[in-house]
């Protein structure tokens, strides 16, 4: 665009910092183009014309005053004099900031923001106002902050939700009693409440909220359509609070992370092929040719899931509440698994390393490490990690020939995981000094390391060796649990952080010190959840296997039950420090948007 919107300008209003006290002028021209510009403050008091390595140096075209706005276009007989420019948007009606008409704005970069966004809508309707329908005032459209917004809180009051459901159950692993005889109350029945709710519902809304924030702004482009976006976030919260309600109740598929009825089932169908459409609407109305790395995982993500969601559950409905999955035996086993692995590779390593690529060089100001290297992490996990779901089978009745595929592939998965780890962590290289001074840096750096871990003991853990040692022991669940939290969790933690100030305007979250005290209390809570149950693993591992010299079991069932209720309760106590790292994260929330006024959406930076 050749007028005072020209292609660029709003992002550099928007990257305007306020070294100097930033002058807002406006203008219209004949043809109804609005036109906002800041300008350095002059001593004299009045506004001045650019100069040399002014914040307006350069402006194409400048808003100089004693000059036409536009040589084609003069808004009215002229020129004008530097100090006749405020009376002049007097004159026209668009003086739309809370000051004397060419006075000084003192004001901080979020308050420029916030104030230039609000005087291009006005700029907009004066124009048609004044010069009738005619008038078509070219205003560069915004980004959807708000599905964004929205996403976010949804994702802090989940993650609340299934870690106290997770806390609860946990408890009743140490003192069963605490189900209080309620039969909606059991661990059978809330411990798939919890798994939905902290992989669904909180990993989920934290997987939309970042998708929809990364692709607009790596695309430079808004949402392919604001009722789609908005159709995914109410029918995923509607998931959600079926889930939350069907589930106490015992109605359930019996599938591991797929537990929900064909009813259910349907809406999430309905609602991921939305999400599919607004996602890859928008990638096709990009305005960057390139397609950044994160958006190829998130495009894999959604794919994939897509395709496991469906397949896995498709079922013969016989009422309402209950149907019955078309496959049986050991196929059914080995297309839950294939589901059930590949919606941790997926879902929850996938879709996260999509966020990760974003986030980590953001928040260190650096290039990601080695950008060739991310495109070869991506293609090589995507490849893999499909066919690594036997080793959840191991001395099962599915064929020898599977189970030994699963674990080629799983030791194959050990390279991409750890490139993509290191390529993360690599970032950081010239920005070490920044994990002082910087939480949310912290929560993502600490995340990526509990993914190497992660990934490491994967792989050795699907060896059959091992795995006749670890399979069916709360190894298992140390193992899934340092992922969860030390990964996924730590990763979403740390995006929402990065995220809050932006959507509500302000510079940063209303305490560093209580996200760095939130750091501390949840890496704790991690160590101690996962060595507990490392170390209670391997123990029960050692007991169940250990025989008498006739052959005879050495321990009961019962007798490594007991030797595991020092380490429940030590689960407990991680698990519960996890819970307080979040209500923490609540509180600096709700400060952080008390009294802050929601901006409008960001403008998009046009192309030059």
């Amino acid at each position: 665009m050749h007028h005072f919107y020209r292609e660029g300008f709003a992002a550099e209003l928007l990257e305007f910092t306020a070294d100097q006290s930033p002058v807002i002028e406006v203008g219209i021209d004949q043809q109804g183009m609005g036109g906002i510009h800041l300008a350095p403050e002059y001593p004299g008091g009045v506004y001045s014309p650019p100069v040399a390595n002014s914040p307006c140096s350069g402006r194409d075209p400048p808003f100089l005053c004693g000059q036409y706005l536009d040589a084609s276009h003069p808004i009215t007989a002229g020129p004008y004099r530097a100090d006749e420019c405020a009376d002049l948007a007097c004159e026209l009606g668009i003086c739309a900031m809370p000051h004397q008409c060419g006075q000084p704005v003192p004001a901080s970069p979020s308050q420029v923001r916030f104030e230039v966004q609000r005087l291009m809508s006005t700029v907009a309707s004066d124009a048609t106002g004044m010069l009738g329908s005619q008038a078509q005032p070219r205003i560069h459209a915004a980004y959807n902050d708000g599905i964004v917004r929205q996403f976010v809180i949804m994702t802090i009051v989940w993650g609340v939700v299934g870690m106290l459901v997770g806390v609860i159950i946990a408890a009743q692993l140490a003192w069963p009693a605490l189900n209080f005889d309620v039969p909606w109350l059991t661990y059978s029945r809330l411990r798939p409440l919890h798994t939905n709710a902290v992989i669904f519902a909180f990993g989920g809304s934290a997987l939309f909220a970042n998708s929809y924030h990364i692709v607009q702004r790596t695309c430079h482009v808004r949402l392919f359509s604001d009722r789609l976006a908005a159709f995914t976030f109410w029918g995923w919260q509607l998931v959600i609070v079926l889930a939350a309600i069907t589930l106490p109740l015992g109605i359930t598929q019996g599938k591991e992370y797929a537990e929900l009825e064909w009813p259910i089932d349907l809406l999430i169908a309905v609602v991921w092929v939305a999400y599919a459409v607004v996602f890859f609407g928008t990638i096709a109305l990009r305005k960057v040719r390139h397609i950044y790395v994160a958006n190829w995982f998130f495009a894999a993500y959604i794919v994939t899931i897509a395709v496991l969601h469906i397949v896995n559950n498709i079922a013969i409905p016989v009422s309402l509440t209950k149907s019955y999955i078309v496959y049986s035996g050991v196929v059914d086993a080995m297309v839950q698994w294939w589901y059930g692995h590949n919606a941790v590779g997926f879902f929850l390593t996938a879709a996260f390393l999509g966020m990760m690529y974003y986030f980590v060089p953001k928040q260190a100001g650096r290039p990601i490490y080695s950008y060739r290297l991310s495109i070869v992490h991506f293609w090589a996990l995507i490849s893999i990690y499909m066919w690594a779901g036997p080793h959840h089978l191991h001395y099962t009745t599915l064929p020898d020939w599977a189970q030994s595929l699963g674990v080629v592939f799983s030791l194959i998965l050990l390279a991409p995981s750890w490139g993509g780890m290191i390529n993360g962590i690599m970032t950081l290289s010239g920005a070490w000094h920044k994990l002082r001074t910087d939480p949310i840096l912290k929560f993502l750096i600490v995340s990526l390391s509990f993914y190497g871990m992660s990934t490491f003991e994967g792989p050795m853990m699907s060896i059959k060796t091992v795995n006749a040692l670890s399979h069916y022991t709360d190894w298992t669940i140390g193992h899934v649990h340092s992922g969860a939290l030390g990964w996924v969790a730590f990763m979403t933690i740390g995006s929402m952080y990065a995220l809050l100030p932006k959507l509500y305007g302000r510079e940063r979250m209303w305490s560093l010190r209580l996200i760095d005290i939130h750091f501390w209390i949840a890496t704790i809570g991690v160590v101690l959840y996962v060595a507990a149950m490392w170390i209670a693993g391997v123990m029960q591992g050692l007991m169940w296997r250990a025989v008498n010299d006739d052959g005879t079991l050495t321990y009961t069932f019962v007798e490594a039950l007991a030797a595991t209720h020092p380490f429940y309760v030590v689960r407990l106590l991680g698990g519960s420090l996890f819970l307080v790292g979040m209500l923490i994260m609540v509180y600096n929330t709700v400060r952080t948007i008390q009294g802050s006024t929601i901006p409008a959406d960001t403008p998009i930076p046009q192309a030059a």
